[in-house]
């Protein structure tokens, strides 16, 4: 059993406070970059960020730009793991159009109450916010058409856990855009069992090719289809260090679950 798997608890309230921190503290500096300047750095449109309130870019904590994917549509059923304060669940939201549905999942209360805020300034009908982790999600099986994420699954202990939710909470022939962090090195069990350092976007990640294999053993078939060197806008040198020395990077991947074959006639 790998040294880490007794401190979940830990890594989940170490994750938690520093998330507290991003939505509480905007204009602070972190060793990962936040904020509209991160959305941009990382590849969002500028004017895709300027339909949404400043609240919900003020906190932004993602390490890639997911909708490069172009998986979601209009009237869809999308579910955001780790929404944050809102920025993919506003752009999913605006993408579905009210005819649509998305699910916001997000296990830390201060960017829940963000999120709260950001829907009701753009009176958004169609967006439910749910409080929980991406081990244990809170919805039927089969019930979306689309999950997102973005920079979340590395902080996950058990992904191979979360990856089997993400499968069982999909439609069959549902899309999946993720975004996140993945190494070329991998970490040694000795740092991954320290729950303050997974906070840090680094020793959580897994080898690249490790986590496309975790996803396809599910039932996700799933593509790499943009890569960025997310801690060259790190403004720690310490975390810039770690992360060439593991090959972190970013990765955005799109992904579909297997359609139910036809019965054989």
């Amino acid at each position: 059993m790998a040294l880490w798997s007794d401190k979940k608890d830990f890594i989940f309230k170490a994750v938690e406070e520093m998330y507290t921190d991003v939505a509480s503290r905007p204009g602070a500096v972190f060793h990962f970059p936040t904020g509209r300047l991160a959305c941009l750095f990382v590849g969002y449109p500028a004017d895709q960020l300027d339909d949404l309130p400043a609240e919900a870019t003020e906190s932004f904590a993602g390490v890639g730009y997911p909708f490069a994917a172009d998986v979601i549509r209009e009237g869809a059923t999308v579910l955001d793991v780790g929404s944050g304060s809102g920025t993919d669940t506003l752009i999913a939201a605006l993408l579905t159009g009210p005819a649509g549905l998305v699910y916001a999942l997000d296990m830390t209360k201060a960017m829940r109450e963000k999120l709260h805020r950001n829907v009701a300034a753009l009176k958004l009908r169609h967006v439910h916010v749910l409080d929980g982790n991406a081990e244990q999600i809170p919805l039927p099986d089969a019930s979306v058409d689309v999950v997102t994420s973005n920079g979340v699954l590395n902080l996950v202990p058990d992904k191979p856990a979360a990856f089997a939710e993400i499968a069982r909470v999909l439609k069959p022939g549902g899309r999946l855009q993720i975004s996140d962090i993945a190494l070329r090195v991998p970490v040694s069990e000795q740092s991954r069992a320290d729950p303050r350092l997974w906070a840090e976007c680094v020793v959580g990640a897994v080898v690249e090719g490790d986590y496309v294999a975790m996803l396809r053993a599910v039932g996700l078939e799933v593509d790499v289809i943009r890569e960025l060197d997310y801690f060259a806008g790190s403004v720690s040198a310490s975390t810039r260090r770690a992360a060439h020395g593991l090959g972190a990077h970013a990765i955005v991947m799109r992904g579909r679950k297997a359609a139910v074959a036809e019965p054989a006639e």
